[in-house]
């Protein structure tokens, strides 16, 4: 839909989210960065709810990126217990609320018992359509292309495809989050303008929104703020403004 006097951008099927900036808002409070983590997993909690009630179908969250690994050993042990611990609290809340929670990335890196809790937690909301949160963990967006790749070279050694068949679509069906929409609306916290990795071929028509706020400090009235932001965009996907608006 585009925008006119009288029309607005519908509301975001799929939002996206690189919560920044948890580290920073902690130091300005002279607390440990792990206390900034802790305040984040709060926001992410109140975020998730107020997508849901915005009529968001898609929420993915970038919550440890193989990057992520180069910081102190300690934030990384302190990240991963953090992690395990806000599976274990709130699987259960969110699987009553029919919320869906898929993870996105490469698992194996993490323990054993915090590969069995994400098992766990994605059989347990498997069936529900509320909303899917996708949370992203040791992930990065030129992994994920690089494993849709394999996956096509897979199926041509074995001729299940030739090359003319290789398209979007087929291209699509070997990333992480094949099936899903593309993500509408893009936002990232904590000042920085950068996309850091993250979903590098399902943004390619997202609308971008970076804000100065750090993520601990990001509430839902931020929150709607970068939705009315969405809303007055004109999504175009190529065409002039004079074609979307006829």
């Amino acid at each position: 839909m585009g925008l006119n006097d009288n029309q607005e951008t519908s509301a975001p099927q799929h939002v996206c989210i690189i919560m920044d900036g948890n580290g920073r808002w902690a130091r300005k409070r002279l607390m440990p960065r792990a206390m900034g983590h802790r305040k984040g997993v709060e926001i992410t909690r109140k975020a998730v709810e107020f997508f849901v009630g915005s009529g968001v179908k898609h929420l993915t969250l970038f919550a440890f990126s193989s990057e992520n690994w180069n910081r102190p050993k300690e934030e990384v042990s302190t990240l991963m217990d953090l992690f395990m611990h806000s599976l274990e609290k709130y699987s259960v809340e969110l699987n009553e609320k029919g919320i869906r929670i898929r993870f996105i990335g490469d698992r194996n890196a993490f323990s054993s018992d915090l590969q069995d809790q994400i098992a766990a937690t994605e059989a347990l909301t498997a069936d529900n359509d509320l909303m899917t949160l996708n949370i992203a963990a040791n992930y990065g967006g030129q992994w994920d292309i690089l494993n849709a790749l394999k996956t096509i070279a897979g199926k041509l050694q074995r001729n299940e495809i030739n090359a003319e068949q290789i398209d979007t679509v087929e291209f699509e069906s070997g990333l992480s989050l094949a099936g899903t929409p593309h993500p509408d609306l893009f936002i990232r916290t904590g000042g920085e303008q950068r996309i850091s990795n993250f979903l590098l071929w399902q943004i390619a028509y997202a609308e971008l929104y970076f804000t100065d706020i750090l993520w601990p400090d990001f509430n839902q009235d931020e929150m709607q703020k970068a939705l009315d932001v969405y809303s007055q965009r004109q999504r175009r996907y190529g065409k002039t403004g004079d074609q979307i608006d006829k």
